[in-house]
């Protein structure tokens, strides 16, 4: 007997941080979104609002975990995964540990402001997957940068 296919799985939920992201472009934010999931139902939903809100801090994860926490009503997101288009930055990573979150799967690589190369750790027992659509999110980016470029 063949196993279900689930179609939950991690490319389902990227594909909503992406639409999330898409949003944040069509506002002229720098296009990240963010889903977070618990038992394959999504309890927040975020994309950057740095402009829209003249907030630093507004990120999509940033955003994402308030409205995850105010859905559990509760601090931490044990059980809980992070869809994110790119990498978190450090400040996001910051947050992310002590939300004590259990998994966060990002798209692009950050190369130059990631909590990878800014040395950021995360909470230890955060399981963390990279590339997923990483082409999509990465396009995206590009396509947000040049058309900013191009406006000035």
């Amino acid at each position: 007997m063949a196993k279900p296919i689930n179609p939950f799985d991690d490319t389902y939920f990227m594909k909503k941080a992406l639409q999330e992201a898409e949003a944040a472009y069509e506002n002229g934010e720098v296009p990240v979104g963010a889903v977070v999931v618990v038992n394959n139902r999504i309890i927040g939903r975020a994309h950057n609002r740095t402009e829209q809100l003249h907030d630093v801090t507004a990120h999509a994860e940033m955003q994402a975990i308030t409205a995850a926490s105010n859905f559990l009503g509760a601090k931490y997101l044990h059980g809980c995964t992070l869809y994110v288009t790119l990498e978190p930055c450090q400040m996001c990573a910051g947050a992310l540990y002590w939300s004590q979150i259990s998994k966060i799967v990002y798209g692009a690589a950050d190369l130059e402001r990631g909590y990878n190369v800014m040395g950021t750790s995360l909470h230890p027992r955060t399981e963390v997957l990279s590339g997923v659509l990483e082409d999509e999110a990465s396009e995206m980016l590009k396509r947000f940068f040049i058309q900013k470029r191009n406006l000035n």
